[in-house]
């Protein structure tokens, strides 16, 4: 089997979403998921899912689990270092038939990553791992290099009449 290359982004709910989503249906196929969680430090429910009922899906997280704002500390730049590290390993091992780079645009736009190690990402996916990288802002240079682009665009969203992050729903 042929894998190719997905980017989930823009400024629409859903992203991580989508790739559980994804994750779920690949682990039904008997496929093995690693994915990688740039940013965040705790589970959202879909992941937790994951997590205690899927032994053929890996979750690891490389990040302090807080939006970064300005300049980003010593430690989560440390976390998006070890990430990196580890999804590059993990596509060259080819113990893995999913591979999810989640909030890898995030970190990008925070400035913890660069364009190039996205696409390190991309150059060192065997043929037949299926990458998926999720979050805002996708640079022109990734999704050119992409098979498959979905954005999500926010039309409405009920965090701007005020209603808060509601567990089960956004988490």
């Amino acid at each position: 089997m042929s894998g190719c290359v997905q980017v989930y982004t823009g400024d629409g709910k859903g992203k991580t979403t989508a790739a559980a989503g994804l994750a779920l249906r690949a682990v039904g196929a008997g496929k093995r998921v690693f994915i990688g969680q740039f940013i965040k430090a705790k589970d959202s429910h879909e992941m937790a899912v994951l997590r205690s009922r899927c032994p053929e899906a890996t979750i690891e997280q490389f990040g302090e689990g807080r939006l970064i704002r300005g300049k980003p500390s010593p430690e989560d730049i440390a976390a998006a270092r070890l990430g990196v590290e580890r999804l590059l390993a993990v596509l060259a091992s080819g113990d893995y038939d999913v591979v999810i780079a989640d909030e890898a645009n995030g970190a990008l736009g925070a400035g913890l990553i660069t364009v190039e190690t996205l696409l390190s990402f991309v150059e060192a996916r065997p043929n037949s791992v299926e990458l998926v990288i999720t979050g805002r802002n996708a640079p022109p240079e990734l999704i050119d290099h992409a098979d498959l682009v979905t954005e999500m665009q926010k039309v409405k969203h009920c965090f701007d009449a005020g209603i808060p992050a509601r567990e089960g729903i956004e988490y």
